[in-house]
């Protein structure tokens, strides 16, 4: 049976039956994660893997030269950490904070014992890891066929399904880290979409103003974004989410919102029933 009156915040933990979610619940560390946060350095050995509920974690090819590249991301429809825990103990990327939020932390030797019990965790998880490795192949072809203009759309609007919102803490920087792009060439293009408005942006936040014009010069890749349907027949896009007020956020974390607060709450409960 799922638990459908819970509500963790994100996506793969809700689609696990309570016997599942009750394994996990004492293992399960709420935390915040701030933009530009390493969670694990290329080629470091992989400690412990994150549930993100607002933020939206990065995963970084890191070249010789140092110059990286963002190969797919994971936000609340996901986990992070996990193609590294099914194949090795060290990381094949980096793994960043890309924009700020709150996750559930857990370590990669407690979720590697109960992932190797077979059961529905590991259903969900491998789904999620055919998901990942869509998104490999989506980054690659977006790259060879795609300007910087439309990638940056694609990148700007599935961030913003991510956070289920209309702002992202997060720099151009960041952006240009993930898009394995030269700073001043986001900057050059957020320009053109500003004076568009299509967003606006200052230090460390950027803020959607109408995503019909996101939409409208993306690539094709964000409207063939695959649909997650979990196992058991879940079912979650993360273009579904309803956009979020975001009035007042700054370039630190916005305060715990309702489902993150909501599910530190049930996570609590849980442990008490325990």
């Amino acid at each position: 049976m799922l638990a459908t009156h819970r509500k963790s915040g994100n996506d793969l933990l809700n689609a696990l039956p309570d016997e599942a979610w009750q394994r996990l619940v004492p293992h399960l560390d709420p935390t915040v994660l701030t933009a530009g946060q390493v969670l694990v350095g290329a080629g470091a050995a992989v400690r412990d893997v994150y549930f993100p509920t607002t933020a939206v974690v990065s995963l970084l090819y890191v070249m010789a030269s140092g110059h990286t590249s963002e190969v797919a991301a994971v936000g609340r429809e996901g986990i992070a950490g996990v193609m590294e825990c099914l194949g090795g103990e060290r990381s094949i990327y980096q793994v960043n904070v890309q924009n700020a939020g709150h996750a559930y932390r857990m370590s990669a030797k407690a979720f590697k014992a109960d992932f190797d019990r077979g059961g529905a965790l590991t259903q969900v998880v491998l789904h999620h890891a055919q998901l990942l490795v869509g998104q490999l192949a989506q980054t690659a072809a977006c790259v060879r066929h795609s300007t910087l203009e439309q990638r940056l759309c694609r990148w700007l609007l599935s961030n913003f399904d991510r956070v289920a919102g209309r702002e992202l803490i997060t720099t151009h920087e960041q952006i240009a880290q993930a898009l394995g792009v030269k700073r001043e060439g986001v900057t050059e293009a957020a320009g053109r979409l500003r004076r568009d408005g299509a967003i606006d942006y200052r230090r460390g936040c950027v803020t959607a103003l109408d995503r019909t014009v996101l939409e409208r010069r993306a690539c094709e890749c964000y409207a063939r974004t695959q649909v997650v349907e979990w196992p058991r027949g879940r079912g979650h896009s993360v273009h579904d989410a309803p956009p979020r007020s975001t009035e007042g956020a700054s370039g630190r974390p916005r305060p715990m919102p309702a489902c993150s607060r909501g599910d530190t709450e049930a996570v609590a409960a849980a442990r008490h029933e325990r």
